[in-house]
């Protein structure tokens, strides 16, 4: 077993509806980071009701810096995305003591599937800048 060598390949390519505003925050150093959930749909022929059924999954979804500022900027419930990105996990501890553990998607590329809306007409504001107090990204170059 010692000779086997796994490649570190970690790799996710989605596309789905934003099931809520995004959330777009800032780190103490000043790094833009935007959060929201996405639903991602597969549809599939049932053998023994017959016709198809549709099966809905839920992703957390992390976009970092520039991207996020747009995210934050164009996106909204409802708005189509397609994302590559890599699959990273994490725990916290909640106010009341228990651990929590998260598997999240972190966006490298995020491409708006609706069209942007033209200069004459408003974009809505961005989501709020508080600080978080999160660490940087790991992952960030």
């Amino acid at each position: 077993m010692a000779d086997l060598r796994l490649p570190n390949l970690n790799l996710v390519i989605v596309s789905g509806r934003l099931v809520a505003d995004p959330e777009l925050r800032y780190t103490p150093k000043g790094t833009a980071v935007c959060s929201f959930r996405i639903a991602v749909s597969r549809y599939y022929r049932d053998r023994d009701a017959g016709g198809f059924k549709e099966e809905t999954s839920f992703f957390n979804v992390v976009v970092w810096d520039r991207m996020a500022e747009m995210a934050g900027e164009r996106l909204r419930k409802g708005s189509p995305v397609l994302l590559e990105g890599t699959l990273r996990s994490r725990s916290y501890e909640t106010q009341d003591g228990s651990r929590r553990y998260v598997v999240e998607v972190v966006s490298r590329r995020l491409q708006f599937l609706e069209k942007a809306p033209s200069a004459g007409e408003v974009s809505p504001e961005a989501g709020s800048a508080d600080p978080d107090g999160n660490e940087e990204d790991p992952f960030e170059s």
